[in-house]
């Protein structure tokens, strides 16, 4: 048995929505939580810590989550496994498609195991802060424009990361 976390930040609804079709995914062990009103407390019980994040504005991570960032970087997650997926507006928002996501992992990358990285084919963006090495540093949904596809990408990202972990669940 794995437990996961999953934590979402929202403003529009779009990732809580997303948050919960991922944490069904990982049911029965998972828990959701708004990072609005969590503690890096809430951090400790699980093996699995699953993040969601929207890309806010014009490339901005999305306030709540600035918020629970200095909770996190007061906990140590070193031997945590952290999987990322992000929201945003490849249509409109180009340009800056996915920052809060790459912003996030920026914040994260040297103190946890990231899983989870995506393949940015299939979108249509002119750039990203969620690029690294040729790959999303997590699962990207645009909720605005591709709606259509939002459950069979979770539904891939959730399989590749059980996968990754090395979990059957």
């Amino acid at each position: 048995m794995i437990r996961t976390g999953v934590f979402y930040g929202t403003s529009s609804g779009n990732t809580l929505l997303v948050a919960q079709m991922v944490a069904n995914e990982f049911s029965p062990h998972a828990t959701l939580h708004n990072v609005e009103f969590a503690q890096s407390k809430d951090l400790e019980p699980y093996d699995l810590l699953v993040f969601g994040i929207p890309t806010w504005g014009f490339g901005n991570m999305q306030y709540d989550w600035e918020k629970f960032l200095d909770k996190i970087k007061q906990t140590d997650l070193s031997r945590k496994k952290i999987a990322l997926f992000g929201l945003g507006d490849q249509v409109h928002y180009p340009e800056t498609f996915l920052d809060g996501l790459g912003l996030l992992y920026s914040a994260l990358k040297d103190k946890s195991i990231i899983v989870g990285f995506w393949p940015p084919e299939h979108y249509s963006f002119k750039n990203s802060r969620a690029l690294v090495g040729g790959m999303l540093a997590g699962l990207a949904i645009d909720q605005d424009n591709e709606e259509s596809l939002t459950k069979s990408r979770i539904n891939s990202w959730c399989n590749q990361v059980k996968i990754e972990i090395q979990v059957n669940i």
